[in-house]
């Protein structure tokens, strides 16, 4: 499955994805904040299911086997869209 936010590069769900190693991930009561320390970005990740999806990409084989395992059948294109967002952010990248 590939993915393309509106005005973003595509997001290759096949692929191995993992949080950046320059991100930061802080909990907070509507998800989480990413801080990246390399360009200095600050996401707003806002849901809990999507922070827990984001700390687990790098445990699965593909973003897509994540989705899967993770996401309801019938939200998994709104949880891509999102990666696919991250992905442009810098937030995650491929391993």
């Amino acid at each position: 499955m590939t993915v393309t936010a509106p005005g973003e590069t595509e997001f290759d769900a096949a692929a191995g994805w993992s949080l950046h190693p320059q991100v930061a991930l802080r909990p907070e009561g509507f998800g989480a904040l990413a801080y990246h320390y390399g360009n200095r970005r600050l996401v707003f990740l806002k849901s809990e299911r999507l922070v827990s999806l984001v700390a687990s990409l790098d445990r699965y084989d593909s973003a897509e086997s994540a989705l899967q395992a993770l996401v309801d059948p019938g939200e998994r294109g709104r949880y891509a869209a999102a990666l696919a967002r991250l992905a442009a952010s810098q937030v995650i990248r491929v391993r």
